[in-house]
């Protein structure tokens, strides 16, 4: 039976990339990304259109990865130093921001919840930036705030890999221990 609907996301993940030579691309262990609270990735890409004999002849979508915002309650300290880029004093714990280190690249992990199973998804290639600062004071309900990560997914370099997604099968269960592959 397939999903009529989907709702609730959980169980976001990021799994950092190394490059190898030849660039052989490889992941790190899937780490929990705790707190999500909203995620919204518009398809990036558009169609191109080729006219001849006074008609579209041709027309192709490209196919440009995604790009929006990851809304979650905190941004963990591990993402903050594995992709992020900050680096963290261990003796002092200072964690410290530096305009000249970029973000590593890494794959995002996550599910939507549905009336039958949850569909688990993976972008392989995705940058993100960093969180703007925000916050306000008490009053007398505590209101949580959130931090938002805007993440870009591109296609994969070695093969133009951009998502895959997963509702049942020998990957389903094994989803957040590694990026899976088709």
């Amino acid at each position: 039976m397939a999903n009529k609907i989907k709702y609730g996301l959980k169980n976001v993940y990021y799994a950092k990339i190394t490059e190898g030579t030849g660039g052989t691309i490889t992941y790190g262990t899937p780490v929990a990304i705790p707190g999500a609270v909203s995620m919204s990735l518009d398809a990036q890409g558009e169609i191109s259109k080729f006219y001849a004999d006074n008609i579209v002849y041709y027309q192709t979508a490209s196919n440009n990865g995604y790009e929006g915002d990851l809304e979650i309650a905190l941004v963990p300290e591990s993402f903050r130093t594995d992709i992020l880029g900050e680096v963290k004093d261990e003796t002092k714990g200072i964690i410290a921001e530096y305009a000249d280190h970029q973000p590593s690249p890494f794959a995002l992990l996550f599910q939507f919840e549905g009336d039958v199973n949850a569909v688990k998804h993976v972008l392989y290639n995705c940058t993100a930036t960093r969180p703007g600062v925000e916050g306000s004071t008490k009053e007398e309900n505590v209101e949580p705030q959130t931090s938002t990560l805007t993440i870009s997914a591109a296609p994969r370099g070695t093969d133009s890999l951009v998502k895959a997604s997963c509702e049942s099968g020998t990957a389903y269960d094994n989803w957040f221990t590694s990026v899976q592959e088709p």
